[in-house]
């Protein structure tokens, strides 16, 4: 309950609060905050499959972050677009574990409708159910 409170404070904040980015860093707050979204959809993957670890969370948000920025700044120096290789693999482990997320859902909707089908056809009287014995000599 702490982290939804929390998250809405800043989206308020975020809303409320007049930001200015410096043309020179939007390129840079932009490769952060995919790296960011890396991070946070790797969280939710983690936590759907009980794994979830806060300190693996954090260090990875921050070294991700860390690790794209200074790509982008080296890109910038070396008059590369060093900044395509964390965008690709961001963007891929993005997509992966939005899959992730996806299917965990799915397969989760399908049990419960499995299971309502099971317990409507157990609980039916009409039905009629035919079992074969075979008869050893």
């Amino acid at each position: 309950m702490l982290i939804f409170i929390a998250v809405a404070v800043g989206a308020l904040l975020a809303f409320a609060v007049d930001w200015y980015i410096p043309v020179f860093l939007t390129s840079y707050v932009a490769i952060i905050i995919l790296a960011a979204l890396d991070s946070i959809f790797g969280a939710c993957r983690s936590y759907l499959e009980k794994k979830f670890d806060y300190t693996i969370f954090v260090t990875g948000l921050i070294g991700n972050s860390a690790i794209a920025a200074f790509l982008m700044f080296v890109g910038d120096r070396l008059g590369a677009d060093l900044y395509l290789a964390a965008v690709l693999v961001f963007g891929t482990r993005m997509f992966q574990n939005f899959a992730s997320i996806r299917r965990f859902f799915l397969n989760k909707t399908m049990d419960k409708k499995h299971k309502k089908a099971q317990t409507e056809e157990e609980n039916n009287p009409d039905s009629v159910k035919i079992s074969i014995k075979s008869e050893e000599n």
